[in-house]
């Protein structure tokens, strides 16, 4: 199996980040906040992108973990975390830098505009596969607006 791990510690790495993660779907108790020391987690299932254009006749999703490091706060807009068995799809990861500094804030968003907001000291971000892949004959796809 060939897992994927990467780090990022610039905008530039969390954009590599962000698009293998693009279609990642997970449910609100995927999520984990450890205030005290900073770290915020999420399990989830990718979408096998960098497989996807390979002329395969199916497509994959493999399990998956990401952290942030270093962050200072967490919240959370239009999710419902009461409601454990909701499936949320990530679009994008985005870093908005604050001042001239390497702090600023990571955005986790998601369809119908919901998203994760992070105030972080700096980007510290892991990705790593954690489990077995599984086959699934659906691409996501995004109509042209």
């Amino acid at each position: 199996m060939d897992s994927l791990k990467l780090l990022a510690l610039d905008a530039d790495d969390l954009s590599i980040v962000s698009a293998h993660l693009q279609d990642a779907v997970f449910k609100a108790e995927d999520v984990s906040w450890d205030a005290r020391h900073g770290v915020f987690s999420l399990a989830l299932n990718r979408f096998v992108w960098e497989k996807a254009g390979r002329g395969a006749k199916g497509f994959e999703r493999r399990r998956a973990m990401i952290a942030f490091k270093r962050a200072q706060a967490a919240r959370s807009i239009g999710i419902d975390r009461s409601d454990r068995e909701a499936v949320l799809s990530l679009l994008a990861i985005r870093f908005t830098p604050q001042g001239e500094g390497p702090e600023g804030t990571v955005e986790l968003v998601m369809s119908g505009d919901a998203q994760f907001a992070l105030d972080v000291e700096c980007i510290e971000c892991q990705l790593a596969d954690t489990g077995g892949a599984w086959e699934t004959s659906l691409k996501p796809r995004h109509p042209a607006g």
